[in-house]
């Protein structure tokens, strides 16, 4: 119950959130991740917050602990002899290496793809940029709400044209990281039969772009510019948030006429009124669809409503504070809660990983995923073992003391 990805080696150069959160995905899935971070002060977002947790060594950022689960850390200055070399046996031994600085502040360094091809021709290298690492733009610095504004997402989030939104969550950091694992994967998977690694590259901008989905055929296909319009879907209806007794809401999918008629059985509408027969009658006529269903609902507690649209068989549910999310049963019973002993913030709840792992079997099957999760690292509290295990195995000095930061490289 180690992971699919036990025993491959994953050195892991990046900071901030994109990286970071590729790195966590590879090592819950059981490789063995250590991440180099600078001294003194390490990942950027050790020092994110608040909220903080107190210590009796200090403070230790919730913000770090949300991307970093089943890794060790070790400090290294890349602008020192010493520690170059360690890097460079830790180069030779790696499956993957990762990294998110702004493009070439590696090669300036000493590590371009080209010498890190020559140390290990099996390493799997992943860089993530901002906005790609060519181009002419390819050398801004990235982060995600600019990312976000910049790849037309704010532009359809919102409640109107004029409300521009970013999501809840860093999501091009994210979804830049899932799309960097999901190719270090691949890549993996292809040295297999090649026996040679090779650079796999993404961008928050190729990440967002990469999910505009309907968004982005409505417009290279449909030349149709789609733009924020709140809380309900630009290509089906009912299918949204509605406002109900008491204040509260639900939210409704109608993504068939089936389940159209089902709703308009339940609450008495005609569902071939003029109008709204068909589904993209009622995109058109969102507005009279909204406010048909919104009257119906006006005396009706959002749980009663709950209730009724289940028993009608139309999907429905709640919009839950996270309070709520990491209370609920199902969120639970997926794993998606789990449970660490931090070295200096003690026991800490954790959000759990998104994939299950099972076995079939002729007795049915037997679930393999990895539970023996390690809590965020404490910044260089590997180094030493780190150092041992490298000089044990091929004789490499160990360079006295950590030296100073790298430079200024930041991407994502």
């Amino acid at each position: 119950m180690t992971g699919p990805l036990d025993g491959v080696l994953v050195v892991d150069l990046t900071r901030a959130l994109a990286g970071p959160h590729a790195g966590m995905m590879l090592g819950d899935l059981g490789a063995r991740v250590i991440k180099v971070e600078s001294p003194g002060s390490g990942d950027d977002s050790r020092g994110w917050g608040p909220p903080f947790v107190d210590t009796p060594e200090g403070r230790e950022s919730t913000y770090f602990f949300s991307a970093n689960r089943n890794k060790e850390s070790i400090t290294l200055d890349l602008k020192d002899d010493g520690d170059k070399a360690l890097l460079t046996e830790l180069v030779r031994r790696a499956d993957v290496l990762m990294e998110n600085f702004r493009p070439g502040t590696l090669a300036r360094l000493g590590f371009g793809t080209d010498v890190l091809a020559e140390l290990n021709p099996r390493l799997v290298q992943l860089s993530i940029s901002g906005f790609g690492h060519d181009g002419p733009e390819g050398q801004r610095a990235g982060y995600d709400q600019i990312a976000q504004g910049e790849a037309g997402l704010m532009s359809l989030t919102g409640s109107g044209p004029d409300d521009p939104q970013k999501v809840g969550v860093p999501i091009g950091d994210l979804l830049a990281g899932m799309y960097g694992a999901y190719g270090v994967l691949a890549a993996l998977l292809e040295r297999e039969q090649t026996g040679r690694g090779q650079v796999v590259r993404t961008s928050l901008l190729a990440a967002v772009v990469g999910v505009h989905a309907f968004q982005g055929t409505a417009y290279t296909v449909g030349g149709k510019v789609n733009r924020g319009q709140g809380n309900h879907h630009p290509s089906i209806a009912p299918y949204g948030l509605f406002r109900c007794a008491g204040g509260g809401s639900v939210q409704l999918s109608c993504g068939s006429e089936g389940l159209w008629r089902r709703l308009c059985t339940e609450f008495g509408f005609d569902p071939e009124a003029p109008g709204l027969a068909t589904n993209g009658e009622r995109v058109g006529n969102r507005q009279q669809v909204i406010e048909l269903l919104e009257t119906a609902f006006a005396d009706i507690p959002a749980e009663e409503l709950l209730a009724r649209l289940a028993a009608a068989g139309v999907p429905a549910g709640k919009v839950r504070t996270l309070d709520e999310v990491y209370a609920w049963e199902q969120t639970l019973s997926q794993g998606l809660a789990i449970s660490v002993d931090h070295p200096t913030a003690g026991p800490l709840t954790l959000p759990g990983p998104p994939l299950r792992f099972f076995a079939p079997g002729s007795d049915g099957e037997v679930e393999t995923t990895r539970r023996d999760h390690t809590p965020p690292p404490v910044l260089g509290a590997d180094g030493a073992a780190i150092r041992a295990w490298l000089s044990g195995a091929d004789g490499v000095p160990q360079p006295e003391g950590e030296g100073g930061d790298v430079e200024d490289g930041h991407a994502t």
